[in-house]
């Protein structure tokens, strides 16, 4: 940080450079695909630039001075409306200090700037003279100096870029490969791809932002001169410039505008519209357009953003502001890459910290299980039941189960988890009785949620799940194998299902020793699925299972349904079952492959 402050005076044009060549590398490449040489092409594009600045200023310049000429003809409209807003509030404009104050009280004195008569000692009134002190004018070449050194700042910043920026290009290809060798000179794939990265979101991401400014001053221009704002020009252009400044530039060119328009129309309707079409043009332009742009250009959070402006305009001033965006997101691509710098991209990234299983466990410990369901309806939107629950439901499970394993959560943490889980489970499939409070149950001990699960459900549906005067083949039967865990896998199978309309049915695996109701024909049944949430230590079991449904219901189809947990990436390739008609490693999966083998059967 102390480099970066005490050293602003080389590094901001040499930042302001580089910035500059990630604008002017594609127009570059665009004219040397046209047959220019790498010299002439940059020399061209340079130029453009030079030629653009130039005319940005003199429409600058030139309208101000319009502006500074006409605001006399505008004093006593501007007098009249401080006079009302220091009547209105009652004398606080008055009191204020600095040049606001001055400027308020300039323009509501009556003294009129005239010389008031001073009682004497013989009692006599008597006017004073005012005196004036003037400079003695200045030789030509005095005159000179004084304007040189008041330009000479910027001219000097101004060329120490252009010739910084010509050499950046010229070099372009050296600079990178200079830069990759001292990156990573030793990994070079991963390293080009950073450096690639990096140079395409940010030549993206500026022009995107620079035609989108354009744009945005083209629509100022044009609707402030059919209000009849004078220098329209003026603040399309500044409205243009000062985009680049996030969030507060454009307000800055509003709020200049509409006190220009305040000054020009006796009454307030003209200020209004000003105010007006600036709002109204920034909120078309910030949530429509900047969105579908921006999306994946910049990769920066909102907050980072202002952070990031607020910390660079505090180092490097107002070119620090104007900067801040684009040197964040170097920040936040070296994280990506760059292991030690991980950090930078999870404080300033637009990706989430949190994976989504991640966030469910996190929100299921903290018991906001209306969060959960919030996100979770949101992620169905465009997701079925099935996926969700794949992507999102069953990987949470396992990171509850890994930590229940280890005991690594207290009683209280495991009674919001079980809640939190049955709660949305029961939410997700349509059950409009979630909220009621649960009785307090381990998430893998004793019942087990998948247990209570199917008591809430056997409670709406009757003893068995269902009546049994239903057409032959209708039935799908879920089995859980192994523990209690299995049991809850089967139950939102279940849910899968019946959510799709399919008549399912779960059971554990020790039910299958219980005698059948009598009205329950073995003819019902259309497929037995069988559920292992761990299926290398249930690798036998499912096999003894799937012999013992081939036998006890043969025209049944067989299907084996394998939940691993997605962390561990076991190998599965030792579990070959044979006997079963197919094996299925999600619920998605298990979904259509239920739904082809019932086609034209009877459903709920």
């Amino acid at each position: 940080m102390a480099l970066l402050y005490f050293g602003r005076d080389v590094l901001i044009p040499i930042t302001l450079a580089f910035i500059f060549s990630f604008l002017i590398a594609p127009f570059v490449r665009a004219l040397r695909h046209l047959g220019l040489g790498q010299t002439t092409s940059v020399c061209t594009g340079v130029l453009v630039v030079t030629l653009t600045l130039l005319a940005i200023g003199a429409v600058i310049v030139q309208q101000v001075g319009m502006m500074g000429a006409s605001l006399p003809k505008y004093q006593d409209t501007i007098a009249a409306k401080i006079e009302t807003l220091d009547e209105l509030t009652r004398g606080t404009l008055g009191s204020l200090g600095g040049p606001a104050g001055q400027l308020i009280e300039h323009f509501t004195s009556d003294s009129g700037g005239a010389a008031q008569p001073v009682l004497q000692n013989d009692g006599s009134l008597k006017t004073p003279v005012l005196v004036e002190i003037h400079e003695p004018a200045l030789k030509p070449f005095q005159l000179l100096g004084k304007v040189v050194a008041s330009v000479w700042p910027p001219l000097e910043t101004a060329g120490i870029v252009f010739v910084v920026l010509i050499f950046v290009l010229l070099e372009h290809e050296s600079l990178r490969d200079r830069f990759i060798r001292l990156a990573g000179g030793g990994d070079l794939r991963a390293t080009t791809i950073a450096v690639n990265d990096a140079g395409e979101r940010l030549s993206r991401f500026f022009i995107s932002q620079f035609l989108v400014n354009i744009a945005t001053g083209l629509a100022v221009w044009l609707g402030l001169s059919l209000l009849g704002l004078g220098q329209a020009l003026l603040w399309g252009t500044m409205t243009a410039v000062l985009r680049f400044i996030p969030y507060v530039g454009v307000w800055m060119a509003a709020f200049c505008a509409t006190l220009l328009a305040a000054a020009v129309d006796p009454g307030w309707s003209l200020a209004l519209m000003t105010l007006g079409l600036f709002l109204a043009v920034e909120i078309i332009v910030a949530q429509t357009i900047e969105p579908k742009l921006y999306g994946h250009t910049t990769g920066l959070s909102p907050l980072s953003v202002v952070v990031s402006a607020i910390f660079w305009s505090w180092l490097w001033g107002p070119v620090g502001l104007v900067l801040s965006t684009p040197l964040t997101l170097c920040l936040v691509v070296a994280g990506r890459y760059i292991r030690a710098l991980k950090v930078l991209e999870v404080m300033f990234g637009e990706l989430p910290a949190l994976t989504m299983p991640q966030n469910f466990y996190q929100r299921a410990l903290s018991g906001d299980a209306h969060e959960i369901i919030t996100s979770a309806k949101r992620y169905m939107q465009h997701k079925s039941l099935a996926e969700y629950c794949d992507g999102v439901l069953l990987p949470a499970l396992h990171l509850a189960n890994f930590d229940l394993k280890d005991s690594a959560i207290t009683p209280d943490e495991e009674e919001k988890v079980t809640s939190s889980i049955i709660a949305v489970i029961e939410a997700l499939s349509g059950n409009p009785k979630w909220w009621k409070k649960r009785k307090r149950s381990s998430v893998l001990a004793g019942g087990g949620i998948g247990r209570q699960l199917r008591d809430q459900r056997i409670s709406d549906t009757g003893e068995w799940q269902g009546s049994f005067d239903v057409p032959a083949g209708s039935l799908v039967l879920s089995v859980g194998l192994g523990s209690a865990y299995a049991e809850l896998a089967t139950e939102i199978l279940v849910r899968i299902l019946r959510e799709q309309k399919i008549d399912a049915r779960s059971m554990s695996f020790e039910d299958l020793d219980k005698p059948a109701p009598p009205e329950a024909s073995p003819e019902l049944v259309a497929i037995v699925c069988l559920v292992s949430v761990n299926p290398l230590q249930d690798c036998e079991l499912m096999t003894q299972a799937l012999e013992r449904m081939r036998r006890d219901l043969p025209h049944c189809k067989q299907f084996a349904l394998l939940l691993p947990s997605p962390f561990e990436n076991p190998d599965l390739k030792t579990c070959v079952f044979p006997n079963a008609d197919h094996v299925s490693r999600s619920y998605d999966d298990a979904l259509h492959s239920c739904q082809r083998a019932m086609k034209g059967r009877v459903t709920l």
